[in-house]
């Protein structure tokens, strides 16, 4: 309530002080300079808020991101839950081992005018096929597991394989079923390129496969996916998770 007290103040000055300045340049032209001057001393005062202000707009009109969208803008991300005419607040999005992919419990105020100069990762962009805009929620991400040298590395490669395939297929279908024939760069890569890389170091050599996952499941369809694949690797001796 405080906050939303405060934008209305600072919004309202910042609109008097426009309609003051376009009033005294039209009726009290021998005043114009001087109430032009206090204008400027004003706004730069408030030139954050005046910048936030006119972020809003930006947001409004250019539309980087929307309510419901999951950002990433600067060292920030999280879900979009209100957009004000000064700030927008996001649900902290924890990073990597810090509860990676998982909302955080806390509540982020940024100021709008960080969209000015800061690049916005939208995780959930609109696309455009076709003249009609539809979202996507679908991205890749990845495993990573770590094998000995001496492991069936062919036989590995293979379990993998089908274990994300068990795992995303119904997920590439439907969002092959919305972009129809249009598709974004990472659904055609899953057509046309290797679903499993393999990186060799001298202690072990490393499984990296793709997949496509809702942004909102990835975690816990990587971890359905990590633990089918250790189960079926118990099956195979031949097979060795590297410490």
């Amino acid at each position: 309530m405080h906050r939303n007290i405060s934008t209305f103040i600072v919004a309202s000055i910042i609109l008097i002080l426009i309609l003051g300045l376009l009033l005294s340049m039209l009726f009290l032209k021998d005043m114009a300079i001087y109430i032009t001057v206090i204008a400027l001393g004003a706004a730069l005062a408030l030139q954050k808020y005046v910048a936030s202000f006119f972020g809003y707009f930006v947001i409004i009109l250019f539309k980087p991101f929307s309510v419901g969208n999951r950002i990433r803008i600067g060292n920030l991300k999280g879900d979009v839950s209100h957009l004000g005419l000064l700030h927008f607040t996001l649900d902290e999005v924890g990073e990597d081992e810090k509860l990676g992919g998982e909302l955080t419990g806390r509540l982020l105020y940024v100021p709008n005018l960080i969209i000015l100069d800061q690049s916005v990762l939208n995780y959930s962009k609109v696309y455009s096929t076709k003249g009609a805009q539809i979202n996507c929620e679908y991205i890749f991400d990845e495993v990573r597991v770590p094998l000995t040298t001496n492991s069936n590395i062919n036989k590995a490669v293979q379990v993998l394989e089908e274990t994300i395939a068990a795992h995303d297929s119904q997920f590439i279908e439907e969002a092959k079923k919305e972009f129809k024939d249009n598709y974004p760069n990472f659904l055609d890569e899953v057509s046309k390129s290797p679903r499993i890389l393999v990186h060799i170091e001298p202690q072990r050599i490393w499984l990296k496969g793709k997949f496509v996952a809702p942004f909102r499941i990835k975690n816990e369809l990587r971890t359905k996916i990590l633990m089918d694949f250790a189960r079926e690797v118990g099956k195979n001796s031949d097979i060795k998770f590297a410490s």
